[in-house]
């Protein structure tokens, strides 16, 4: 009986690897392999055609003593995530709470907001640079109904990020159904309880409906920050050739690291970027996981 158990037991062992084996194999080829290459070349003079010749720290000096661009870029990134993470999930967590009020046609109105969320990035780019335009950009012209002289944002480098962060406010549909999907699932009980209590809407929201939803503002902030990390098409579309816009304004960490890459050459170089932002997110994610138990609630257990 143990024999044929152990022979079982072997089966399900071999069929269990047979189904993560695609897993596995992707994760070898176009993770693990790929990272374990740019961490050996960000330590070499690398052009993509030439042989790797290890050049010990060199690209890093480079980085942060001589390359300009670098510390510009990286400033644009910062600056575009300390303002679109806390908008984004503010805007989200609003949108979510109007929209989960029980009256008619209320699905209609959840869809109209969700949609920019689905829409192909190029081509809600192009959209935006035409809604942006100074002279006849429907959003100027919007302004100027009120007497209000609407900037030239791609052209001014004081409104091109501004501008971006405001085509993110646009599109925070997907985060926006999480946090709806999240509220939906709050005992109406609570809410019963608190109003027998003599709580308005704000103590409602503070004390209930807030607790309940930090989860997904953790998870949403955490995302959030790493994809802001990533900010790389608007700006390559958005600009001429991908030059980074009016003084360098929209030349964001991602899009110096490609001109590097493949418009210089210089791959090892850009590597070794590619690592400090390795870094930097990773550092970034950990100090967002040590800071979570003291504000993140569940409600199985208090906080984790």
């Amino acid at each position: 009986m143990r024999k044929k158990m152990s022979q079982r037991r072997k089966k399900e062992i071999f069929w269990g690897y047979v189904f993560v084996l695609p897993f596995i194999i992707g994760f070898l080829v176009f993770m693990l392999g790929p990272m374990i290459f740019s961490i050996i070349g960000s330590f070499t003079d690398y052009n993509l055609t030439s042989k790797m010749n290890f050049i010990g720290l060199e690209n890093f000096k480079r980085m942060f003593f001589s390359d300009d661009l670098f510390w510009k870029s990286l400033y644009n990134t910062i600056y575009f995530v300390i303002f679109t993470v806390p908008l984004t999930t503010l805007m989200s967590i609003f949108l979510a709470t109007i929209l989960n009020q029980k009256m008619r046609g209320i699905s209609f109105f959840r869809t109209i907001f969700y949609l920019p969320a689905i829409l192909s990035g190029v081509a809600v780019y192009i959209l935006w640079m035409q809604l942006l335009s100074p002279s006849s950009g429907l959003i100027n012209t919007f302004l100027a109904w009120f007497h209000i002289e609407g900037p030239a944002w791609l052209f001014d480098p004081q409104w091109t990020k501004p501008a971006l962060i405001l085509m993110k406010l646009w599109s925070v549909g997907g985060a926006m159904l999480l946090y709806l999907a999240t509220l939906q699932n709050v005992p109406n009980t609570l809410y019963e309880s608190a109003e027998i209590d003599g709580a308005g809407i704000w103590k409602k929201f503070k004390n209930i409906t807030l607790p309940l939803i930090t989860p997904i503002i953790f998870y949403d902030i955490i995302t959030s920050t790493i994809g802001s990390f990533q900010i790389f098409q608007e700006a390559y579309v958005m600009t001429k050739n991908g030059t980074g816009g009016p003084a360098n304004s929209l030349l964001f960490y991602n899009l110096h690291m490609w001109n590097k890459a493949f418009v210089a050459f210089d791959m090892g170089y850009a590597m070794a970027m590619s690592m400090v932002l390795f870094v930097i997110v990773l550092v970034l994610t950990f100090i967002n996981l040590k800071l979570a138990p003291q504000w993140v609630y569940y409600s199985g257990g208090g906080n984790k």
